[in-house]
């Protein structure tokens, strides 16, 4: 394992224009520097909307095409969630999109039935663990944050780590009335599944009127935060170092008494 550099891309999405969208999220990323993963905000494009039935891409779609080139001009991997439709659902769908044109997908499994979410889309089946530089990383959307069970991490001794994955990533349209679970949880993640936290949210107010208050933020094994981010647009990079993840893990085995479990699909 390498250290890994993770760009925070924390924006004020534009609601219903995608073609702004990317414009405004390439110019912030732009203005990151080098990095190995960006990641922005769940649904990116759109905003998390109840009408998004009409607007949501495609795999070979604009949407798509444009995080690929993104990817490829700054030369890292570009992760954030979009809605794809496919088969005739629409899925709000993660992608892990690497420099190099290839890309992996994660479906979000658990749907914001608060907000209708799960009447609207399709839910996702299967974890998705994808490496970049030694690092085993999970990346997860929104409301998936509040079920541990989905996210245990678990024994691995043929990886690199020690454990299934390293670092769990969370993409979130996460509104600001309920800003202290998404703080608390995120911390919490991190200290029970010990790996880092990495979380995203977005800024601004959306075309319901919700406001969002950011908070994203980078949080070590032991729940301490490295970076924290404000309630504005802002773009900051973070190193993330294997070296105190492995003595963490060796010094705090939790893992060792942990429960015998199996997911079910």
């Amino acid at each position: 394992m390498q250290a890994l550099n993770v760009t925070l891309v924390q924006g004020a999405t534009r609601w219903h224009d995608a073609p702004a969208n990317r414009d405004y999220y390439a110019g912030l990323v732009r203005r990151a520097g080098p990095s190995d993963l960006v990641v922005l905000p769940e649904t990116f494009l759109s905003g998390f909307s109840n009408d998004i039935a009409a607007s949501a891409g495609t795999m070979d779609g604009e949407g798509v095409a444009w995080m690929r080139a993104l990817a490829a001009e700054v030369d890292a991997v570009v992760c954030g969630s979009l809605a794809i439709r496919e088969d005739g659902t629409v899925f709000n769908r993660l992608l892990w999109m690497r420099p190099d044109g290839t890309h992996a997908q994660y479906d979000k499994r658990h749907l914001f039935r608060m907000a209708g979410e799960h009447t609207r889309y399709g839910g996702g089946s299967e974890r998705l663990v994808v490496e970049l530089k030694g690092w085993r990383i999970l990346p997860q959307v929104c409301y998936d944050l509040r079920f541990p069970v989905w996210l245990r991490n678990r024994r691995d001794e043929k990886a690199a780590g020690g454990m299934d994955y390293d670092l769990v990533l969370f993409v979130a349209n996460w509104p600001a009335p309920r800003r202290q679970p998404w703080r608390t949880l995120l911390r919490a993640r991190a200290i029970e599944n010990l790996c880092y936290v990495v979380g995203v949210n977005r800024v601004g107010t959306d075309g319901n009127d919700l406001p969002y208050a950011g908070d994203s933020v980078a949080v070590d094994p032991v729940g301490e935060p490295l970076l924290e981010l404000g309630a504005q647009e802002q773009v900051a990079t973070v190193r993330l170092d294997p070296a105190l993840l492995l003595a963490h893990r060796e010094r705090f085995p939790a893992w060792m008494d942990a429960d015998e479990f199996e997911l079910r699909p």
